[in-house]
């Protein structure tokens, strides 16, 4: 009898690692043509633009003889099959050609330029969960079953208008509070720890109103639970029962919505750095389409999809391994 029951739990055991093996083949399946068809998107993007994209970039006055000289350097001139292959070749290898305008290795400024964005973004992730989470908490004991009505209204109201005011607005406006009236910050650049104060304010407080939303939404759902209503029976302390058997049972729809918000702030980067001149991705594909800088614009674009689709990815895989009846459904 024991045996059996020690076989019947290997199955078991082995049938959900076989369902967790597929599940990851899938997404990583899924992941690798997502790439592949956004590295040909950004690879057709130069040859769909009308006109002779080095001829924009070097501007009207430049030779026929430079411009043609910077077709050939660029590979231009070659079969589109032939500027495909080698495009994918210099993708592989991390070769994503040569600015036109400051004739560096594209791949070179990326390096430079990404860890700022990055930076920014992770700690506008990091500052949206640390904000919202205690919020929606506590918005949801204190709204549980009809109490605080004003409050509701009041969190309601001002969530909805916060996460509804654009990033780049929010930036002008802290810029223009904290920055040139007040003076308490510094308005522009990457120079220390404050520089990153109002970027990430800017860039966090609309996706921090949304998450709050809904860890309250969650949580109110989970307060009227059997466990919880356990818990309180046995007179545990109501911060213990709130953090340690509420909220980790309220964080599914939470994390998933915040693993999308992270693709979202990755994107956002691009106007929040161009508010506060950040030296990072943002500002360089801004300048690079002002400059018509294609081999740029084709890697920031490259990157920042790539980081996107990266991260859903991730995401999927960690709901998977926190929730197992994800896998079960795909199967």
């Amino acid at each position: 009898m024991t045996s059996a029951v020690a076989l019947s739990t290997g199955e078991v055991r082995r049938a959900r690692d076989h369902r967790w093996l597929r599940f990851i083949a899938r997404r990583s399946g899924r992941l690798l043509v997502s790439l592949w068809v956004l590295v040909t998107a950004a690879f057709l993007m130069i040859h769909l633009i009308p006109g002779d994209p080095v001829r924009a970039a070097l501007g009207p006055t430049a030779s026929a003889e430079l411009v043609e000289a910077k077709r050939e350097s660029l590979g231009l001139n070659d079969p589109l099959i032939v500027q495909y292959v080698d495009y994918l070749k210099g993708v592989l290898t991390g070769d994503f050609g040569t600015s036109i305008q400051s004739g560096l290795p594209v791949a070179d400024v990326i390096a430079v330029r990404l860890p700022a964005t990055a930076s920014l973004a992770i700690l506008a992730f990091l500052f949206a969960i640390v904000v919202s989470v205690p919020i929606g908490v506590a918005v949801a004991v204190a709204t549980r079953r009809g109490r605080g009505r004003k409050l509701e209204l009041g969190f309601a109201s001002g969530s909805i208008f916060v996460s509804a005011i654009p990033d780049f607005l929010l930036g002008v406006a802290l810029v223009a509070v904290f920055g040139v009236t007040l003076g308490w910050l510094p308005i522009a650049g990457r120079s220390g720890p404050e520089s990153y104060i109002l970027p990430v304010i800017a860039l966090s407080l609309g996706s921090a109103a949304v998450l709050a939303r809904i860890v309250r939404v969650e949580m109110l759902g989970v307060l009227d639970a059997d466990f919880v209503r356990t818990a309180r029976a046995k007179r545990l302390p109501a911060w213990r029962i709130h953090m340690s058997h509420a909220l980790p049972n309220a964080v599914t729809a939470t994390l998933t919505l915040a693993g999308l918000l992270l693709g979202s702030l990755v994107v956002g980067t691009v106007l929040v750095e161009n508010v506060f001149a950040w030296p990072g991705l943002g500002s360089t594909i801004v300048s690079a389409i002002q400059t018509k800088d294609y081999p740029m614009v084709q890697a920031t674009v490259l990157v920042y999809g790539a980081g996107v689709l990266i991260i859903n990815t991730v995401v999927d895989a960690v709901l998977a391994a926190l929730d197992p009846r994800t896998t079960v459904a795909e199967n």
